[in-house]
């Protein structure tokens, strides 16, 4: 026997029952490494989640609703300073109240130093317009230049704050991805040594990463619609609904901002549409008015599109202050588009809001004619079709139409019936407003 010869290594021998736990004791072992390092960053993705919701998402609407406030106290000092009346400075106080409730959000919402900011701004317009409205010579011009730089600056905020919100989405989507290679990598590591049970047990966690991985793209890219799916039950859940819910408010916000008229700041189509849409869902019976001027498009072209565009402005802001007069929280006023304007309102207050605004248009258009067309009833211009005649001072008419639970199906009929009572309202001379109930033949 050759004694010098080099000794062998040999591997311990394993039975098939050593195997096997072996094998399931790697898959226990790197599928509780994967579960472990997802749980924690999900629980980070649902922070950031949380934090967008809590934090930034009020910052950016109460920059929008400031900014709303802000053009419309600049409306009201605009109108005092020419017709000097005093009730354009509670007008200009209400709008002053909610600038004040939306600064005082934004400096508990994480933005203390923007808002620090734009309160020494907004305590320098207050002090000019307290100029204004005592009188002193060439406070106007420092009203508006106060107004530009206080907006200019609620605009960069808001410009930055939305800076914030993609860069915290983009960080978000990074962590995501990460999350999902490092989860595959440690859980395909179980898999290839416990082959056909690593993946039984990975198999919902990874399809609900993709899952929100997939939502953080779409909702990146704009689509504030997409829902990930993913069933209740854990924290992967919750961070979907969080998103969901995130992704709503952003569509709100963005809808707000894009469909709002620039002229009046009212509501534009898509969210009437969507008002009357919610109003039939419910079944609840409402009022919906359909105003409209008459005689503006010889007004405009005989003043001015600058005299047209405040006329309209007056209108919107006439219209919004009899519903929250008469219809408060439950009134909607919206700008269809031109003269065109729209007020959702509980069917008991239509007529009480329909009188207030004829009152108060009628009271206010006199002062946009000059004292010769007053004293002659009108101006003289042309119509549609190039004939020149005589126009009448500008009215108002509006068709109310009431609806039932059961008497429309949708927007476009609403639409359908309130054009035809109009048509109707305008062959009456002068201001006025036609009620069409279920019972008339529209």
């Amino acid at each position: 026997m050759d004694t010098n010869a080099p000794a062998k290594f040999n591997l311990p021998r394993l039975t098939l029952i050593q195997k096997i736990g072996a094998g399931y004791a790697a898959m226990a072992f790197f599928t509780m490494a994967a579960l472990v390092f997802s749980a924690f960053n999900i629980y980070k993705s649902n922070n950031t989640s949380r934090q967008i919701a809590n934090n930034d998402l009020p910052v950016m609407s109460a920059l929008i609703e400031l900014r709303t406030s802000l053009l419309a106290q600049e409306g009201f000092a605009g109108k005092y300073a020419i017709l000097h009346d005093p009730a354009f400075i509670d007008l200009f106080r209400q709008r002053e109240s909610e600038a004040l409730q939306n600064l005082a959000v934004l400096e508990t919402s994480g933005a203390k130093q923007d808002a620090s900011q734009l309160r020494r701004l907004y305590q320098s317009y207050q002090g000019a317009s307290a100029k204004l409205f005592s009188g002193n010579p060439g406070s106007e011009v420092q009203l508006r230049r106060s107004a530009r730089q206080l907006l200019q600056a609620v605009d960069a905020t808001y410009v930055k704050r939305k800076a914030h919100l993609h860069t915290v989405l983009a960080k978000a989507n990074q962590q995501q991805k990460a999350t999902i290679w490092w989860t595959v990598v440690i859980s395909l590591t179980g898999f290839l040594l416990a082959i056909g049970v690593a993946p039984f047990v990975t198999y919902r966690i990874f399809g609900a990463i993709r899952k929100l991985q997939r939502a953080t793209d779409r909702i990146a890219a704009g689509d504030f619609d997409y829902d990930p799916q993913i069933p209740l039950g854990d924290e992967i859940s919750d961070l979907a609904r969080d998103f969901t819910k995130m992704a709503a408010r952003l569509k709100v916000l963005e809808q707000m901002s894009l469909d709002a008229s620039p002229l009046t700041r009212l509501p534009g189509n898509a969210a009437i549409e969507r008002e009357l849409e919610e109003r039939l869902k419910s079944g609840a019976p409402f009022a919906f008015c359909y105003a409209d001027l008459d005689n503006f498009k010889p007004f405009g072209d005989h003043y001015g599109y600058a005299k047209g565009s405040e006329l309209l402005r007056l209108t919107g802001d006439l219209i919004q202050a009899a519903v929250k007069e008469h219809g408060g929280p439950a009134g909607f006023v919206g700008h269809v588009g031109g003269d065109d304007f729209v007020m959702v309102l509980p069917t008991d207050w239509a007529r009480p809001v329909c009188e207030a605004v004829i009152d108060s248009f009628n009271a206010e258009v006199v002062k946009h004619y000059s004292p010769q067309d007053l004293e002659a009833g009108g101006i003289e211009g042309c119509d549609r079709y190039g004939v020149q005649r005589f126009f009448p001072v500008v009215t108002i008419s509006i068709a109310v139409i009431i609806c039932g639970s059961d008497q429309f199906s949708s927007a476009v009929d609403i639409a359908r019936a309130a054009a035809k009572v109009k048509d109707s309202a305008k062959e009456t001379p002068g201001s006025n407003y036609l009620v069409w109930t279920s019972g008339d033949a529209a």
